[in-house]
């Protein structure tokens, strides 16, 4: 999965940022002309029916491969840094 990670020239960034607003500006005008109804929905079934998912062996190592701090298996994170 190396082929999928690679730098992109600053002109390249520039295209693609133009792009995804381009997309997202459409987006927000499609989502303008939807007419909302009373916004409840009645539904018969109030659960979600269990579906089976496949599993993807290599996801756990490309995870890993990702984190930027890591030991063993585990990814290091600083606990509530975030927080002020």
């Amino acid at each position: 999965m190396d082929f999928l990670w690679h730098k992109i020239k600053e002109e390249d960034k520039e295209e693609i940022k133009k792009s995804a607003k381009e997309i997202i500006d459409n987006f927000s005008k499609k989502l303008e002309k939807i007419e909302l109804g009373e916004g409840k929905v009645e539904r018969e079934e109030q659960t979600r029916k269990e579906t089976k998912t496949s599993i993807d062996n290599d996801f756990r190592k490309r995870f890993l491969e990702n984190a930027p701090k890591k030991e063993g298996d585990w990814i290091k994170a600083e606990k509530g840094a975030w927080k002020k």
